[in-house]
């Protein structure tokens, strides 16, 4: 049928297989976690500034810091790179 029919066959075997429990030549991403306060509060702003700054909504920010959700997606990313590197981040947005 051809190389991508084959490629998705074999993609579909290895899902399969990983919902059974074998996992090899499986590859899992799984991020690790952000503390989302202590990444504020090392930049020094508060909640209110924090999400004004990054364009996160504050109901938002504040469930990730009470645990209640989890950042994921791209607002992982960002706070990932506010993380790594705040400075950046906000001379790019000055």
């Amino acid at each position: 049928m051809g190389k991508a029919f084959d490629s998705i066959k074999q993609g579909l075997r290895e899902a399969i297989a990983h919902q059974r429990g074998k996992s090899k030549g499986v590859k899992i991403y799984e991020p690790s976690e952000i503390d989302v306060q202590a990444s504020r509060k090392r930049i020094g702003l508060t909640q209110e500034e924090f999400a004004a700054k990054f364009g996160i909504s504050l109901g938002t920010l504040r469930q990730w810091e009470r645990g209640d959700r989890k950042p994921h997606g791209p607002a992982l990313v960002l706070l990932r790179v506010i993380e790594n590197n705040d400075r950046a981040v906000l001379r790019a947005l000055a």
